[in-house]
């Protein structure tokens, strides 16, 4: 597609750059058409606005459009390796001059915030002289941040120093290795989808499982269209600034606010979770006040929320982001443990179940397609890497690897329970086993670790649409608190997690991972695209269409006959 060396080189980071952030900053803003002197770059401090010559206005006006916290929030929530803590205070959350996330860090000093850092393996003897003074640049360039005598916000810097300040935070942030992309990824995909692949082969029969592998292949496409999307312009990084570039201003709010509803679609996900699973533990218990007594699914969807509430409140996610990476384990461990059950315990893999089931097919495609609901995240992953040209295979190991644990989950499960495979496999594992408990307390761990991450973006972005004066933190809190009862609500509401998974997976995932990505493709790139990438995407916008219209049509069908 790109027919000149100036496009192609526009996508290539070579390990000299990553190791000269300076010297590949410099290479950046020499492919922007600068024309300022080519040795300045590597021998001035970033911060010298004679050192940095004017990005193009484009570049800079994607950061300046709602939602600005985009990045940083999903960088969080995907576990994207960052040089520091300092994404809470880069100059794009900056403009938010007054939130008191960027607040709250100014009183931390900058042994402090190093110390929240540190790397989890320590280096070995020969790289401690070197990572000791890494780290020690890294903290002084912290408390720039973090510091409000330090650096203004984006408001008060004159205009020819704002494209300097883009530049730069692009830079810092590409840090992430092949491995660490590709457990960012797997951690994104499989999340509380794995749990119900055995419900989805019993709603749609052993050739469901094509739909699942169809998925796979068609979200790996999209997922290349979208980084092709991010290379055409400059100041491309997130999802919504490919809205943007493709769409205008409407396209942006419009990509944000799917993105957003999809997350907050999660997290009632998440709460209906819990309230099966520790109900399955607990039967019997339940709360009485006076004369209204709450059962135990009640009673412990109002617990979750009790819990889950404060660590919307905290100042300092980083703890948070490590524990919810661990959720590549325990989708792990929960396959293991069913096959354990099956194996070793003696359930068995007798259930033959059906080839086709035509009724349940519509419902089987939206949770086959929740699996694949990560492309949310995965240009932010791509912006982080140090070594861009390894996406493609770094997509093709994340979804194929996941896609391995979909499959075998699916195939375990309804082996195992068959006709009687209910929403979640965690709910048909006999009681008495201690594998059972294990793979169930798992499950109802890890969503609490990740109920912050997954609302704090959607928190965030409406943090921006408060009034200067009204940023405080006692505001924010009652903020946080509305959107975490409101999923409580819709939680108790319809607590039918299969159903809501599938409406999720057919109504948003479709349009977030193959209708709009093809969509924004064509915009973009309209006078580029060949004949075979138009045929290609109106294919995949043709199977999207339909896939969200008969799967969001079955789902909420079901939903009301629930209720009726």
């Amino acid at each position: 597609m790109r027919s000149s060396v100036s496009e192609r080189s526009l996508i290539i980071e070579s390990d000299d750059d990553d190791d000269h952030p300076q010297s590949a900053a410099a290479a950046r803003r020499r492919r922007t058409g600068s024309d300022s002197d080519s040795g300045s770059g590597s021998g001035s401090d970033s911060s010298s606005p004679c050192a940095t010559p004017r990005a193009p206005p484009a570049a800079a006006s994607y950061t300046q459009q709602w939602p600005q916290s985009y990045r940083q929030s999903i960088d969080i929530l995907s576990s994207v390796q960052s040089p520091n803590l300092s994404f809470l205070g880069t100059p794009t959350l900056s403009r938010l001059s007054n939130s008191f996330i960027t607040n709250s860090f100014r009183g931390k000093t900058p042994e402090i915030i190093s110390n929240l850092v540190k790397p989890l393996l320590r280096p070995t003897t020969s790289d401690d002289h070197q990572q000791q003074q890494q780290q020690h640049q890294e903290a002084h360039k912290s408390s720039q941040y973090l510091l409000p005598s330090r650096k203004p916000s984006l408001q008060q810097i004159p205009e020819d120093q704002k494209p300097l300040l883009v530049a730069h935070e692009v830079s810092t942030y590409q840090k992430c290795s092949y491995a660490q992309a590709v457990v960012n990824g797997i951690n994104v995909l499989c999340g509380v989808g794995i749990l119900s692949t055995p419900y989805a082969v019993k709603q749609g029969g052993w050739l469901g499982l094509v739909i699942l592998c169809l998925f796979g292949i068609l979200a790996w496409y999209t997922g290349v269209l979208l980084r092709r999307c991010l290379d055409s312009k400059e100041g491309l990084e997130t999802y919504p600034d490919i809205g943007h570039a493709a769409f205008g201003t409407t396209g942006r709010i419009a990509i944000s606010i799917i993105l957003y509803v999809e997350l907050y679609a999660c997290c009632i996900e998440y709460l209906i979770l819990e309230s099966d699973n520790l109900s399955k533990l607990f039967p019997n218990a339940h709360l009485t006040i006076g004369s209204l007594t709450l059962n135990s699914h009640v009673f412990f969807a109002i617990l979750t929320t009790i819990i889950v509430m404060p660590t919307t409140w905290l100042r300092d996610l980083s703890c948070l982001s490590y524990l919810s990476a661990g959720g590549v384990i325990a989708s792990i461990l929960g396959v293991i443990c069913l096959f354990w059950v099956g194996a070793v315990d003696n359930v068995g893999f007798e259930n033959e179940g059906t080839a086709l089931n035509l009724p349940g097919i519509p419902i089987a495609i939206g949770l086959y397609g929740y699996c694949y609901s990560g492309h949310g995240v995965f240009p932010n992953i791509y912006s982080s890497l140090k070594n861009r040209n390894q996406f493609p295979s770094i997509l093709f190991t994340c979804i194929g690897l996941s896609s391995i644990l979909y499959a075998g989950a699916a195939v375990m499960g309804y082996k195992m329970f068959g006709e009687a495979t209910q929403s979640q496999f965690t709910l048909n594992l006999p009681e008495n086993l201690v594998v059972s408990k294990v793979a169930v307390w798992t499950t109802v761990a890890n969503p609490i670790t990740k109920y912050a991450l997954t609302i704090i973006p959607l928190a965030m972005s409406l943090e921006e649409l408060l009034p200067p004066n009204q940023q405080k933190y006692s505001n924010i809190m009652m903020l946080r608190s509305a959107l975490v009862v409101s999923t409580l609500l819709i939680a108790l509401s319809v607590p039918f997690f299969g159903l809501v998974m599938a409406l999720v997976g057919s109504l948003l995932t479709m349009l977030v991972t193959y209708i709009l990505p093809c969509a924004c493709f064509l915009a973009i790139l309209k006078r580029k695209v060949t004949w075979h990438q138009v045929a290609a995407c109106s294919f995949i916008m043709v199977v999207g269409i339909c896939c969200a219209c008969v799967g969001t049509y079955s789902s909420l069908s079901k939903i009301i006959q629930n209720y009726t």
